[in-house]
């Protein structure tokens, strides 16, 4: 299934339907009085958060929907059926913005979570609604209310227990795909993930959910690359598994690249807990190894993990740290 975390669609609730403007009519009845119905409600537009989604792919080819207006009052008093609501079904972690892009509408980081979008026009009052003891026969009847119609903005932040992060050909597919039984895009040049990557990884009899997310570049917190996109997803993640590419020459300016991108964009990403890895190491000796892991503990201020995903060298360890967090982060939740 092809990955999409953004859409725009227009939404429309139903009209209300109109009031009837009738009497009764029978034999040896001269005087019927009024008797006309009053107009069905005009169908809501509802969004709600589903489980085992984690795109907006449906929405790139529908785009339009619209709810069922309510149906004519009639006759005999007969009110008009209202109109069947929309809902519309999104993965967990979906915010909805206004045309604008910046108004926030709704945030739905739970499952089951459901929120009014537009709601259905009121049907319009029958005739009979307005008689009264000095008006025995209105010939008054409103027509139904309309709904609301405007388009909205859909954005998937996904939620994952852990997100893979760092410049693009860092590993982070093969890392994914080590770990887990996600089968990514792997590739030698930059930016072969263009959309996140989800996987469920099992460690020492638990299970957590980690992204591997699309590389950043300098300036992203400006849009530049992948930029809002990737970091939108970030946030939604307890802890950041950051991995260095062992294989370039500057270590630390790739780890304070990825740092200072993060804070830019916002300073509680910068905050979350990090698990640091140097990559590749298999292709490096054990001088490389011990003078590159030296620069990155001089700037992270802790440890750093010297690994190979695709040899599967101390992935273990790393996802065992991983875990520590996820287990501190349920553990507060729980209480």
């Amino acid at each position: 299934m092809k990955f999409l975390d953004e859409a725009k669609i227009f939404i429309q609730s139903g009209d209300g339907g109109p009031g009837s403007l009738s009497f009764r009519r029978e034999k040896f009845i001269e005087y019927g009085g009024p008797d006309g119905g009053d107009g069905g409600r005009g169908g809501n537009v509802f969004i709600t958060a589903i489980p085992n989604l984690n795109t907006l792919i449906d929405y790139r080819y529908q785009q339009h929907f619209k709810a069922q207006r309510g149906q004519h009052g009639m006759g005999r008093n007969r009110s008009g059926i209202s109109g069947e609501d929309i809902i519309l079904k999104v993965p967990v972690g979906t915010q909805v913005f206004a045309e604008d892009k910046e108004t926030l509408v709704a945030d739905l980081v739970t499952e089951g979570q459901t929120v009014l979008l537009a709601k259905g026009g009121d049907g319009g009052f029958g005739n009979a609604h307005y008689k009264t003891s000095t008006n025995q026969a209105p010939r008054r009847a409103n027509p139904g209310w309309p709904g609301e119609e405007f388009w909205i903005w859909l954005r998937l932040k996904l939620i994952a227990d852990a997100g893979l992060i760092g410049l693009p050909n860092a590993g982070k597919s093969t890392f994914l795909s080590a770990v887990t039984r996600a089968k990514p895009k792997i590739a030698d040049y930059p930016f072969t993930t263009l959309h996140p990557q989800l996987g469920v990884v099992y460690c020492y009899e638990r299970e957590f959910v980690l992204a591997d997310l699309p590389g950043l570049i300098e300036n992203a917190h400006q849009g530049t690359g992948l930029g809002h996109r990737f970091l939108g997803h970030v946030e939604r993640c307890g802890v950041l598994l950051h991995l260095i590419d062992g294989t370039q020459e500057d270590v630390g300016k790739a780890y304070k690249t990825i740092r200072q991108e993060l804070k830019l964009y916002h300073p509680d990403l910068a905050k979350k807990p990090e698990v640091l890895a140097l990559n590749k190491c298999d292709a490096l000796t054990e001088d490389e190894i011990k003078e590159k892991v030296k620069i990155l503990k001089k700037l992270s201020k802790s440890a750093v993990h010297t690994i190979s995903a695709v040899a599967r060298q101390g992935t273990q360890e790393v996802l065992g740290d991983l875990l520590g967090y996820i287990g501190v982060k349920d553990e507060d939740s729980d209480s």
